[in-house]
């Protein structure tokens, strides 16, 4: 069960769209590759990959919050660590052996929360940074 990037999970900001994009993609990889039995190997790069990129995407929310002074920053940060938790969670238990059972289990755990976030608060931010950046007479950038 791939996902797919559509215009209604656009925030508006080239950059958090940008990110969000490469994000989508990355998760299918994932998934393919979990779905295909391949290698525990190659499923460990992708982890390490989404680790490392949910850190840099997480981060560039964060300075943007912290820069417009977004007013849902605490609860946008705190869903952001609870998905990275869930992310080490699963990739334990897929270091554990992988099984029909996990790759579903990360389907509905991603897949849910890149749509239901990206599409609920992170289009909030999006929306916010947009009008504070037209308040403040400028052109919202990455931050």
């Amino acid at each position: 069960m791939g996902i797919e990037w559509s215009s209604h999970l656009a925030t508006g900001l080239d950059w958090q769209d940008s990110h969000h994009r490469e994000l989508f993609k990355r998760i299918n990889r994932l998934l393919d590759a979990m779905s295909a039995g391949y290698g525990k190997e190659e499923v460990s790069k992708l982890f390490n990959f989404l680790d490392e990129y949910f850190v840099v995407h997480f981060e560039a929310e964060g300075r943007a919050m912290e820069l417009h002074g977004y007013p849902g920053a605490a609860t946008h940060a705190a869903e952001h660590a609870r998905f990275i938790e869930s992310i080490s969670m699963l990739r334990k238990e897929f270091e554990k052996g992988p099984s029909s059972k996990l790759v579903i289990s990360v389907q509905r755990e991603v897949v849910d929360w890149l749509l239901n976030h990206v599409a609920g608060m992170d289009k909030r931010l999006g929306n916010f940074v947009k009008s504070a950046a037209d308040r403040e007479g400028a052109r919202p950038t990455r931050p």
